[in-house]
């Protein structure tokens, strides 16, 4: 069976350290198992952007067109983001990620097929709805670890997924140029090559479910059906949502992730066709250059989860915000810097400074989602994540409206700028970071207790 339980161990407890060599525990392998099946879906989510120029080509695509195109690989994302919080709360993790998977590799497929722009929007926007896979990656290793290490394992996985986004700029147009290079058209071999995330991501969608669980006791529905109590209590669907919706908190993280993740699927989507218009690049040397942006996500999203932990320690979840500020500065200094790169080093060297911001930023937005409200994490998760999304949707728009890339780049920037003051309104009452800090030093005391029984276990 697909959804074979995998039984409960209630005293199982939430991993107090990240031991990134192994797949032996429920944690690790849902480490490992989640931050593979992000990639294989940002891979497919943009897989199709580093070929723009040769579907413009093919299409006769306008300015207006492309820009519609790019929308709509982020809109449809705001929705099922919404959803899949709550969805994970309900049903957990592991089923709501195969069934992502499994349902958003029909429309991957389906882009190989298109004839028209209208059926290639169609499935550009239904593709959108793989980028929902963050939420719920997101989730599962909040639930999976504890407070000392929550932030940076979600940033390391969410980071390592990501860079999916920046193997598609690389590697897709190598697979056609391969393709062309055995003989078929280009309008072949760029609908063939479409096939490679499809196929991954119907792979990865039983490794889910074979390899991972909900939680370090079990899957949440035989936890609920055997009467265990979770931390969201009986609270499920709705009633979690609202309960996310009603912390001004989640709003304002909400609005930091839209203005860092945001802007990191917008690049995704324009960066390739940027550097082939602005400076005349081929497009494989553009898909490198756009590549590196993505790369950066294999640690730098990782670094900005780890400085969130370190500051916690002594500075508490006040210093998570504090950092997420500063960060969100450089973010935007970057991209002001990125508009005005006159040359195709500066650009690149400007893109390298903003894309390690801007990757630190959101590794440090979701090192703070977890202490937001635990009883409703797939809410705040869902509704932040859409934040995102939103942020995407509407740097598209400026595109769209903006004379020239550069001009939008250069806005965004200050959009960006500004939008740090929201992390600074990120504050908690006196009980909640006693009450949170308590978890934390117990978290501590848990792995000083385990190391020293590993030493013991050592020979002399």
């Amino acid at each position: 069976m697909l959804f074979a339980s995998p039984g409960i161990d209630t005293a199982a407890p939430k991993a107090t350290r990240i031991d990134l060599f192994s797949a032996a525990t429920p944690q690790m392998r849902a480490f490992h198992v989640t931050w593979l099946a992000f990639f294989v879906c940002f891979f497919a989510w943009f897989a199709a952007a580093p070929l723009m120029p040769l579907i413009k080509a093919e299409f006769g695509l306008s300015k207006d067109q492309i820009a519609n195109i790019n929308i709509a690989a982020v809109a449809v994302t705001i929705l099922v983001r919404l959803v899949v919080g709550p969805l994970c709360d309900r049903f957990g993790p592991r089923r709501t990620y195969t069934w992502l998977l499994l349902i958003g590799a029909i429309p991957v497929f389906g882009l190989a097929f298109a004839q028209t722009y209208e059926t290639f929007l169609f499935f550009r926007l239904a593709i959108g709805a793989i980028g929902a896979s963050f939420v719920i990656t997101q989730y599962h290793t909040s639930v999976m670890f504890a407070p000392n290490v929550v932030g940076t394992a979600n940033a390391t996985v969410g980071g390592w997924g990501n860079a999916g986004g920046g193997a598609a700029q690389s590697l897709m147009p190598l697979v056609v140029a391969a393709l062309v290079g055995l003989g078929v058209e280009h309008a072949f071999g760029w609908r063939a090559a479409m096939f490679v995330p499809g196929v991954a991501m119907v792979a990865m969608a039983f490794v889910y479910a074979r390899y991972t669980q909900d939680t370090p006791q079990g899957d949440i529905v035989d936890l609920r059906a055997a009467g265990i109590d979770l931390d969201g209590g009986k609270a499920t669907g709705m009633a979690i949502f609202r309960r996310a919706a009603a912390n001004y908190r989640t709003w304002m993280l909400a609005a930091t992730y839209g203005a860092c993740f945001g802007v990191e699927i917008f690049i995704h989507n324009i960066a390739a066709s940027y550097y082939v218009d602005r400076f005349g690049l081929s497009l494989t040397n553009a898909g490198l250059a756009a590549g590196i942006f993505g790369g950066l996500a294999l640690f730098a999203r990782a670094l900005g989860g780890i400085a969130s932990d370190r500051i916690a320690l002594v500075k508490g979840l006040d210093g998570r915000a504090l950092l997420l500020f500063a960060l969100m500065l450089g973010e935007g200094v970057g991209l002001v810097l990125f508009g005005h790169a006159g040359s195709v080093t500066l650009a690149i060297l400007a893109m390298t400074m903003f894309g390690l911001f801007t990757h630190m930023a959101c590794g440090a937005t979701y090192a703070l989602v977890p202490f937001i409200d635990r009883k409703a994490l797939g809410g705040v998760a869902g509704l932040i994540g859409a934040g995102g999304n939103i942020g995407a949707v509407a740097a598209g728009f400026l595109n769209k409206a903006s004379a020239t890339p550069q001009q939008c780049l250069i806005v965004l920037g200050y959009v960006v700028a500004g939008t740090a003051v929201c992390a600074l309104a990120v504050r908690f009452s006196a009980t909640h970071k006693s009450d949170e800090r308590a978890l934390l030093d117990a978290a501590l005391d848990a792995r000083r207790t385990s190391d020293r029984s590993v030493n013991r276990a050592l020979p002399a």
